[in-house]
């Protein structure tokens, strides 16, 4: 991927980060700094690529989408893999695509994930499997994921020091590559490029300062969501033919509490709580790691002049109005 025509003649490739804590007011700050420069937002979201995952993901309405584009947004099923070589493919295709056309890309949203695959390279790794995560979730039921995370430190004690012994995505991934390449995923990980090679980079992390402050936010935006009828959209997924809670769309937070609320497994209450739970559990991950981003220039989400902010910091980095 790296090589390609870098845009038209002249031209400077550059991109915009975006990056935050879910809830923290990103969405809205991006649209302000589109109105002024000319940037195109490119959704850095795992859960923002699936049709009819709208309410639960804070989705743009179909008419801001349609005023101000917003790419990699509803380009799969719920149903299918989504993964994040995948989407740094796409991402390279829709930022070559930007830059020829004169503009440079914005990219938003709360996917740490991506970010890091964007910024240092994805490996070569097999896809997903989930016949063999299936398997691998039932033998974590029997013996728990901490039981889990000693077995992968069997096979790949590097993965494994740097994986938190009930992080049960990750687990999962590096015991099915394992599975489905015979080698261990530290050692896949460690040729890789990025796409971002070459191109000035200026990277904004928005965020509320007050930790209490983005948790009302947060609770605030779980009512807001069950009030725009997300456990009617959570009810049509549940419908959609081949999709189950094993799949990685539905287990994402409030999507993966609000099918155990439709499944008679826990009342309204508890799941609405069960959401707002997971969805601080997520911020502090989120904010864990953006604090590891060197380069990052940090703007108070509920500063009355945030986006001023990040226009100057876009500026400094060398940004073209």
């Amino acid at each position: 991927m790296p090589g390609e025509p870098e845009g038209k003649p002249g031209s400077r490739r550059s991109a915009v980060l975006l990056m935050g804590p879910t809830g923290a007011g990103k969405s809205d700050l991006a649209l302000e700094l589109v109105r002024h420069r000319p940037l195109e937002i490119v959704s850095v979201d795992s859960a923002m690529v699936y049709r009819g995952m709208d309410i639960g993901t804070a989705k743009p309405d179909r008419e801001t989408r349609r005023t101000i584009p917003h790419h990699l947004i509803d380009i799969r099923e719920p149903t299918d893999a989504y993964s994040a070589g995948d989407f740094v493919q796409d991402a390279h295709a829709v930022m070559q695509d930007i830059w020829r056309r004169g503009r440079q890309p914005l990219l938003v949203g709360g996917t740490m994930l991506y970010f890091h695959a964007l910024s240092h390279g994805i490996a070569d790794l097999p896809p997903a499997d989930f016949r063999v995560r299936t398997q691998i979730d039932a033998r974590a039921a029997t013996a728990g994921w901490p039981a889990m995370h000693r077995e992968l430190a069997a096979i790949d004690p590097q993965a494994a020091a740097r994986i938190h012994f009930n992080d049960a995505q990750r687990i999962q991934r590096a015991l099915e590559v394992h599975q489905l390449s015979g080698q261990p995923i530290s050692r896949l990980q460690q040729e890789r490029t990025s796409v971002l090679a070459g191109v000035n980079v200026v990277e904004l992390v928005c965020a509320p300062f007050a930790r209490q402050e983005l948790y009302v936010r947060l609770t605030k935006r779980v009512d807001a969501m069950l009030q725009a009828g997300f456990v009617d959209e959570v009810r049509a997924l549940r419908e959609t033919k081949g999709l189950s809670a094993e799949h990685p769309t539905m287990r994402a937070v409030g999507y993966r509490q609000m099918w155990r609320y439709l499944s008679g497994e826990c009342d309204l209450a508890a799941a609405r709580e069960a959401v707002i739970i997971a969805t601080r559990q997520l911020a502090k991950r989120q904010l864990t790691w953006l604090r590891a981003r060197p380069r990052a220039v940090w703007v108070d989400a509920t500063h009355p002049d945030a986006a001023a902010m990040m226009n100057a910091a876009l500026s400094e980095g060398g940004l073209q109005s």
